[in-house]
C-alpha cells in the first residue's frame, strides 16, 4: 500500500474514531441527546489528547516517529479550539489512521488499551 499522506491519516483516523465510540455509546443509552452528548464527550480534542498521553508508553518506536511527524503538521483549528490541544488530537487521530490502513491487528491493541476509558 502506497504512504498517504499525514493529513490523510488523520482524516481517515478521525472517521474510525468516531465509529468506534459510536458502536460503545450505542449501548449506553437509547435518549438521543444522551446518546449525542456521550459521542461528543470522546470526539473531541481534550478527550484525544488525553488518550494519546495515555498511549504514549505503550507506542512503538514507528509509532512515536509517526506521532512526532504529524506534530509538525499545519493544520486548522477553529479558532475556539486550543491549538496546540487540536494538534494532539490529530496526532491520535494519524495514529488511528496509519494503523486501520496498514495494521488492524495493532489497531485493534490501541482501541482495546483505551476502552476502559469510554465504557468506564
Amino acid at each position: 500500500m502506497n504512504e498517504l499522506n499525514i493529513k490523510n491519516y488523520a482524516h481517515i483516523g478521525d472517521a474510525v474514531w468516531e465509529l468506534y465510540v459510536r458502536e460503545k455509546t450505542v449501548f449506553m443509552t437509547e435518549n438521543l441527546k444522551k446518546l449525542h452528548d456521550l459521542t461528543v464527550s470522546f470526539v473531541n480534542a481534550s478527550f484525544q489528547t488525553e488518550l494519546l498521553q495515555f498511549l504514549s508508553e505503550y507506542l512503538t518506536d514507528e509509532e512515536k516517529e509517526l506521532v512526532k511527524r504529524a506534530g509538525n503538521i499545519k493544520t486548522s483549528a477553529a479558532r475556539r479550539i486550543d491549538r496546540n490541544l487540536h494538534r494532539i488530537a490529530t496526532e491520535f487521530e494519524v495514529l488511528l489512521g496509519y494503523n486501520y490502513l496498514h495494521n488492524k491487528t495493532r489497531l485493534d491493541e490501541i482501541l482495546k488499551l483505551v476502552e476502559p476509558k469510554i465504557v468506564n
